[in-house]
């Protein structure tokens, strides 16, 4: 193995059992009873010593009315977000040519980027966690990317840039920009209507809607293109009880799309609430999530004083020198968020 990957170790995920679980994006909120009941006999009713569609056509088609996906664009289905990110950075592997994102931002697209061993250019956004136009455009004219990642909202800072910058940086990219829309259904604003010529593509993933467990995101994008990526797709890559789980899931979309709204309304609500605490300072969001930045010196103590209460967040205070004393929480139930204030005031 090359040395890079041998000194990286694998991705981490923290032991979240018997903890209030705040620390991964996810829609808090269960199916109602009698919607979980039908998913059970749509699930046993699933051909499982079959192989699943292996293109997923009739789960793509109801993607693409659900989401409002244009018929002139190509969609191809991923294994979550991750393994588009992957295709995308194979197709680019061992041409030298380079992907380029601002950071702090989504870490998989630097760690795929260095798995293929793809020259990876990481740009710094401002203090305040806004694109630094000046050095992005000089970074794009210095580098020539073949692929520009832009996460909108982004993550981990939960805040959505101002359209005329994102819309300026695909002018001024050479190759492909991937408009990361991970986060959409809690944001005012999409680039999907505007899909399927130039070099525009938009990525979406089911996860955050509130469908982590089925590992299903979707690339929008030029036809053409689409239909080359989907030639380093591996074969029935969608199982069979996601396709199942996914399809019966869109037809109730308007119950995710209740639970996105609430869970809007308690982003509120709560960044109020920690915008209240002296020292404490919450950055916008228009994600499922709040970043906060406490005291000086005080997020390991702070994330740490919260799992002893056996409340699970995400501390990114190292991730990145921006995000010095940061902490990132998911939004969950109002009684998950009030036991998180009432935690985070006596960790604080």
């Amino acid at each position: 193995m090359r040395p890079e990957l041998l000194a990286q170790g694998a991705y981490s995920v923290p032991d979240s059992r018997g903890m209030i679980k705040l620390d991964a994006m996810e829609n808090p909120y269960h199916w109602p009873a009698d919607m979980q009941a039908q998913l059970g006999r749509v699930l046993a009713q699933a051909e499982l010593n079959r192989y699943p569609d292996p293109r997923a056509e009739a789960l793509t088609q109801q993607l693409r009315a659900v989401m409002g996906v244009p018929e002139t664009a190509g969609l191809m289905l991923g294994n979550g977000s991750d393994e588009l990110i992957q295709i995308l950075l194979m197709a680019m592997a061992g041409s030298g040519r380079g992907v380029l994102a601002p950071e702090p931002g989504f870490v998989m697209y630097r760690l795929i980027a260095q798995w293929l061993d793809v020259p990876y250019t990481g740009v710094p956004l401002q203090p305040d966690f806004s694109l630094d136009m000046p050095a992005m455009l000089a970074a794009i004219e210095d580098q020539a990317p073949a692929v520009m990642f832009l996460a909108w909202p982004n993550n981990p800072t939960g805040n959505r840039w101002p359209r005329a910058d994102v819309e300026a940086l695909i002018q001024a990219a050479p190759g492909l920009v991937v408009v990361d829309e991970a986060y959409g259904p809690f944001a005012d604003d999409s680039f999907l209507s505007e899909v399927g010529q130039g070099k525009l593509m938009v990525m979406r993933t089911v996860s955050k809607l509130g469908l982590a467990g089925l590992r299903l995101g979707y690339l929008a994008g030029p036809g053409e293109w689409i239909q080359a990526l989907d030639g380093l797709r591996l074969p029935y890559n969608i199982n069979v009880l996601t396709q199942a789980a996914a399809s019966f899931a869109l037809e109730h979309n308007a119950v995710l799309h209740e639970q996105a709204g609430l869970i809007r309304a308690e982003r509120a609500a709560l960044s109020a609430a920690l915008a209240a605490l002296p020292g404490v300072e919450v950055f916008p969001s228009e994600a499922n999530f709040l970043l906060v930045r406490v005291p000086l010196g005080r997020a390991d103590a702070v994330f740490e004083g919260l799992r002893e209460r056996r409340i699970l967040i995400k501390n990114v205070s190292k991730q990145n020198p921006l995000l010095a004393d940061c902490l990132r929480v998911t939004i969950g139930t109002p009684e998950e968020n009030a036991a998180f204030l009432t935690a985070f005031k006596q960790s604080l």
